[in-house]
């Protein structure tokens, strides 16, 4: 279970995190996209984004840029950011503080290329391990979670939902990865169609400057 619209609540428990961006005058939206490179999957996405002229911002797994690093070069030629995801996908409620920051490192030094944004795999990541990471980053949560990993999700529904909650200063998390796939797919190019016919543009969340690690 999940919610398509970020909570109020946990806005309030966080509200240093990275919500919505609310710095420009047209309608912008911030697509997001995580758990990736994967090949064909982040190609697609690359595929997409260029027929609109739209920016993203990709937060990835080390150990997919590790099996993957020609997607992340195709990432980075096509002119997106990069975030950082942990290098396993690290659930921050269930690890350790320690390991958890060290697995962090272990993505930066797997990208090779420097980002002040991180983003927690599923959202969750304890009080004390957020104090450690925004010495060095932004932890970028969402506005919209698309929900193209739930298979029990029909895609025209992961759609509709999507287009509902997604409005100017929107950060948009979709997924490029295989089990995201199916919904992905059909649902990117409707969305990116439906919005830049509005007149909407699609941007990469800010990178701030930060020390770095």
């Amino acid at each position: 279970m999940f919610l398509h619209k970020s909570n109020f609540l946990f806005r309030t428990v966080y509200p240093e995190f990275w919500w919505k961006v609310e710095d420009r005058v047209e309608p912008t939206i911030y697509l997001t996209f995580d758990d990736g490179p994967i090949p064909q999957v982040t190609e697609f996405v690359l595929d997409q984004l260029d027929k609109y002229a739209a920016q993203a911002t990709f937060f990835c797994i080390g150990d997919n840029v590790r099996k993957h690093r020609d997607m992340l070069y195709k990432v980075l030629e096509a002119g997106h950011m990069v975030g950082n995801h942990t290098f396993n996908h690290l659930n921050g409620w269930k690890t350790d503080d320690t390991v958890y920051l060290e697995n962090i490192q272990k993505c930066q030094q797997e990208l090779g290329v420097e980002t002040s944004l991180f983003r927690p795999p599923y959202g969750r990541i304890k009080k004390a391990q957020a104090a450690e990471v925004m010495e060095h980053y932004s932890v970028v949560m969402w506005d919209v979670l698309t929900g193209d990993f739930d298979r029990r999700l029909h895609p025209d529904v992961c759609l509709r939902k999507t287009i509902q909650y997604t409005e100017p200063g929107s950060i948009v998390v979709f997924h490029d990865s295989l089990k995201a796939w199916p919904t992905m797919r059909y649902v990117l190019p409707r969305m990116l169609a439906h919005f830049a016919e509005r007149g909407y543009s699609f941007r990469a969340v800010p990178q701030p400057v930060y020390a770095g690690y």
